[in-house]
C-alpha cells in the first residue's frame, strides 16, 4: 500500500468529509425513486440483477453514481428499503436482505457494497439465501476491522473493533471469498489496515479515501468489469 506524507493524509482526510457531507446533503434534498434503476434500457445484453447495501450511517443514495453507472449497463439495480442508514447489526442487516430476496424471487444475482455494507453482504452469502447471490464486489470495507473503531462511543462503529467477536468469526470464515472482489483504496482514512480479503480478489484503486472512491469512474468500471467476468 502506497505511503503518504502527513499533508497528503489531512488532505485526503479532508476531501474524504467534504465528498460524504456533499452527498448526504444531495440525499436529503433530492430524493429520487430507486425504482428507476429496476429498469435498465431496453436495448443492449441484460446482465446480473445487483443489489446494493450501502455502509453505515449511508443510505442507498449514496451508492447513486453506481446506481447509475450499473444500469446505463443493463443490470437492474435493487435497493433495500428497509436497510434505511444501516445502523443496526450486522446480522440484523443481513436478514433484511434476506428477505428482500426472498419475496422477490431475486436469483443469480451480485451484490455491490461500500464499507459495512461488505460485511452486511458476505453475511448474507453465508446465510440461507446465499444461493442467491453470485457475486459480492465490496468497496472499502473493514473485512479485518478498524483500529479506529475503538475510539467512538456509538457501537454501530465500536462493531468493527477487530477485538469484536462477530467480526472475527466473520473474517474465520472464508468459505465464500473465492465469490468475493475486495477494491479499496491505496489510503482509506478510515481503514489504515486496508481492506484485503484472505482468499478473495484485492484490486488496490489508485485513489485515496473511505467515500470518495464511490464517485471515481475507476471504480465504476473496476465493478462494471468484475460482474461482467461473473
Amino acid at each position: 500500500m502506497t505511503r503518504q506524507g502527513p499533508a497528503a493524509r489531512a488532505l485526503a482526510w479532508a476531501a474524504d468529509y467534504a465528498y460524504v457531507v456533499r452527498w448526504q446533503v444531495q440525499g436529503f434534498l433530492r430524493r429520487q425513486d430507486p425504482a428507476a434503476y429496476l429498469s435498465p434500457p431496453a436495448t443492449g445484453p441484460r446482465r446480473l440483477p445487483v443489489i446494493l447495501i450501502p455502509g453505515v450511517y449511508e443510505n442507498w443514495q449514496f451508492l447513486r453514481p453506481l446506481a447509475v453507472h450499473l444500469s446505463t449497463r443493463g443490470h437492474p439495480v435493487h435497493t433495500v428499503a428497509p436497510l434505511g442508514y444501516n445502523r443496526g447489526r450486522i446480522e440484523d442487516m443481513a436478514r433484511l436482505v434476506e428477505a428482500y430476496l426472498r419475496a422477490r424471487d431475486v436469483d443469480a444475482a451480485a451484490i455491490v457494497a461500500h464499507s459495512k455494507g461488505g460485511l452486511v453482504g458476505k453475511q448474507v452469502m453465508l446465510g440461507p439465501e446465499g444461493h442467491r447471490v453470485r457475486r459480492m464486489v465490496a468497496v472499502n470495507t473493514p473485512f479485518s476491522g478498524s483500529v479506529y473503531a475503538r475510539f467512538f462511543l456509538s457501537p454501530a462503529i465500536r462493531a468493527f473493533s477487530p477485538r469484536n467477536p462477530y467480526l472475527r468469526r466473520l473474517q474465520s470464515s472464508l468459505e465464500v471469498n473465492e465469490r468475493i472482489t475486495s477494491v479499496y483504496a491505496t489510503f482509506d482514512p478510515h481503514i489504515p489496515g486496508g481492506s484485503r480479503l484472505d482468499g478473495g480478489r484485492n484490486i488496490v484503486l489508485a485513489s485515496s479515501g473511505h467515500f470518495r472512491p464511490i464517485g471515481d469512474t475507476r471504480l465504476h468500471a473496476i465493478v462494471a468489469q468484475e460482474l461482467a467476468d461473473a
